[in-house]
């Protein structure tokens, strides 16, 4: 569930504002509204923070000796700034020094086939009236120039030749042929270049010698981020509190924010303690900054590894679909993975990892009960469907295959059924179909819940039938992709189920739920203005009874990439198979065997991400009018021991 919320405003003397924030941190309660800080402290505290990421950055790429980790020493936060100081600053003049390198070496290649220049001769015989100049010439011209000029051929290779003009004066002779290219002194002679750059590589293997001597530093530099933090931080609460400026000793200040329903009276009594005024009330309905904090058992719990790890958080005006979520993302998992042999192997590291941390008295990890359920998800599923390391089934024992549901084993696939109301029809279902008949199934129970959730949220509102028209269209739909997917023989409009015409009743539902969603989805209080609305964005309505066929048809991707996933991990036993046969090539065997289906495990994981998660986040909660617009509850509250 996601808790109630009260929003609070905590008002006090200005004059006690540094210390009451450290109350209030020490409370740990308040969720503060969003604050934007100016002082000279938060400014130093926040370019601290900046030199320490950089020494972050740059001590974390050194790779430490083994021997070296048990010799870190312990600095003052003192000397933990200075350090980042001094990082910076070299890092700084280390891009620097590249840089000038670089600079230094594009003036040298230009000079490469020239050999050494020396800008001091190129002076001393200019003020002796001797001026110089480089040029370069195809080696075919050079016999062409004009005999009035005087030149010095330096060398010469197989296009070029390369030679000094002498006395032409400070602007190019118009005489010269075109060809002639002038080359540009360097800035600076080519020797005193190739010395600079020898200077300079020194001067960066000590910065880096540097680097690394101060390495063994970085989880001090690491741990004084944490307090820098903090103290930006309150810094930032501290000098963007509203307060007067009556410049009175009773000048008062205050902050607002949001405080758990259930944890009001720890703050009430904070106040009076504290001689602090305070206001509270409910959160308005349109109030988008209400933080989310979700409080569910630790069954339901074990989805929130994932849900932190997408980032996706409910808005507090949204639902949560915790238990959904985590009901649907296990089915989805165990269907995606698909074989119980790969449960069995997440099962068994999973349990080894939760005993390993158990013998270190460490406490339970959610991430691992998470993969623990998967696994003995997958486990499921890869028995009811028969499917064991992508082996044929003439290599599954029998009771394996006997415990399998036959519908949609693979045991059982050269077999079709007889669909239950007519046994003596002519067209059967085989098992690829039922499949698929499974998988819309799910589409219809999720989207199902989905809309039954927003009939009870609207249920005091005309929203209600709405909701109700899309539930509708949803069930006769589901019938249409039967259909139109699995079999139009089977499943025809035609068709009459204990007299019952179910493709009419399908048509009607349809029809008639999108009569009620029509007038009454964007019912506020109006229902003409509501029909108003609809028929102002008639195309998206229309629309929207294509995508409830396209919502329920997404659901064979189920299906589809687990039957992938199996055709490879089929293929690559069929490529290790000849290899078992020889002892000399039972490494290649074992090598290509953990190779293959590892990675086909690793698509599978990718495939859950991609299929699995999309389902709950896009198709469930878009049905459900969610968009994970929601953001944490993050309390103020104190997060390091100076």
């Amino acid at each position: 569930m996601i808790e109630p919320m009260k929003k609070v405003s905590i008002v006090i003397l200005d004059k006690e504002r540094e210390n009451a924030l450290r109350q209030l941190r020490k409370i740990g309660l308040v969720h503060l509204e969003k604050i934007e800080g100016s002082s000279e402290k938060l400014t130093a505290y926040k370019e601290t923070l900046s030199n320490i990421i950089v020494t972050e950055s740059v001590l974390g790429e050194i790779k430490l000796p083994k021997t070296s980790k048990v010799l870190i020493n312990k600095i003052s936060n003192d000397e933990v700034v200075n350090l980042c100081k001094d990082v910076v600053t070299k890092s700084e003049r280390k891009k620097q020094l590249f840089e000038e390198i670089s600079s230094d070496v594009s003036e040298l290649e230009r000079f490469q086939n020239w050999g050494s220049v020396n800008l001091d001769d190129f002076q001393y015989l200019d003020e002796k009236g001797i001026s110089l100049k480089m040029f370069e010439i195809p080696i075919d011209k050079y016999s062409q120039l004009d005999e009035k000029f005087e030149t010095i051929l330096v060398n010469n290779d197989k296009k070029i030749v390369r030679f000094l003009l002498i006395n032409s004066g400070k602007e190019r002779p118009e005489s010269l042929l075109p060809e002639a290219f002038e080359i540009p002194l360097p800035r600076l002679s080519t020797e005193i270049l190739e010395n600079e750059i020898s200077s300079y590589n020194k001067e960066i293997d000590e910065i880096e010698d540097f680097f690394r001597n101060k390495a063994i530093f970085l989880k001090n530099v690491s741990d004084y981020k944490r307090i820098v933090e903090s103290d930006i931080e309150f810094e930032n609460v501290n000098s963007g509190m509203y307060r007067e400026n009556l410049k009175s000793e009773n000048d008062l200040a205050w902050i607002s924010g949001f405080v758990p329903e259930e944890d009001l009276s720890v703050l009430q009594k904070a106040c009076v303690d504290n001689k602090w005024a305070l206001a509270f009330d409910d959160p308005a309905a349109d109030d988008v900054d209400v933080p989310t904090k979700l409080k569910n058992n630790k069954f339901v719990s074990l989805i929130y590894p994932l849900t932190d790890f997408l980032g996706t958080v409910p808005g507090y005006h949204e639902y949560d679909i915790s238990v959904w979520f985590l009901f649907f993302f296990t089915i989805f998992f165990g269907m995606i993975f698909g074989d119980g042999g790969y449960g069995i192997l997440v099962t068994i590291v999973a349990l080894i990892m939760i005993i390993k941390n158990s013998m270190s008295k460490k406490s339970f990890s959610p991430l691992l009960g998470l993969i623990l359920l998967l696994g003995i998800a997958t486990i499921v599923w890869g028995t009811v469907t028969c499917n064991w390391f992508g082996l044929t089934m003439e290599y599954i024992p029998n009771w394996l295959k006997n415990i399998s549901i036959p519908f949609i084993s693979n045991a059982y696939s050269d077999l079709t059924w007889a669909p239950f109301w007519d046994a003596e029809s002519q067209y059967r279902l085989t098992s690829a179909q039922n499949m698929q008949i499974f998988c819309f199934m799910l589409a219809l129970f999720q989207l199902s819940v989905a809309h039954i959730k927003g009939m009870k949220s609207n249920i005091k509102s005309l929203k209600f039938f709405g909701e109700l028209g899309s539930l509708l269209q949803l069930i006769g739909m589901f019938y249409v992709v039967l259909s139109m997917v699995v079999s139009s023989n089977i499943f025809s409009f035609g068709l009459k189920i204990y007299g019952i015409p179910v493709g009419t009743v399908a048509i009607s539902l349809i029809v008639f739920g999108f009569a009620l969603s029509f007038i009454f989805s964007n019912y506020s209080g109006n229902v003409a203005q509501s029909i108003l609305e609809s028929c102002k964005n008639i195309i998206s309505v229309l629309l929207g009874v294509v995508n409830v066929f396209s919502d329920i048809v997404s659901y064979i991707r189920l299906w589809a990439v687990g039957l992938a996933g199996a055709a490879i991990s089929n293929t690559v036993n069929e490529m290790a198979g000849p290899l078992l046969g020889h002892f000399i090539t039972f490494i290649a065997f074992v090598a290509l065997i953990c190779f293959g289906h590892g990675l086909n495990m690793i698509l599978n994981l990718l495939s859950v991400i991609v299929h699995g998660v999309r389902l709950n986040t896009l198709e469930f909660s878009t049905h459900l009018g969610m968009s994970w617009s929601g953001f944490k509850y993050s309390p103020f509250f104190e997060k390091t021991n100076k």
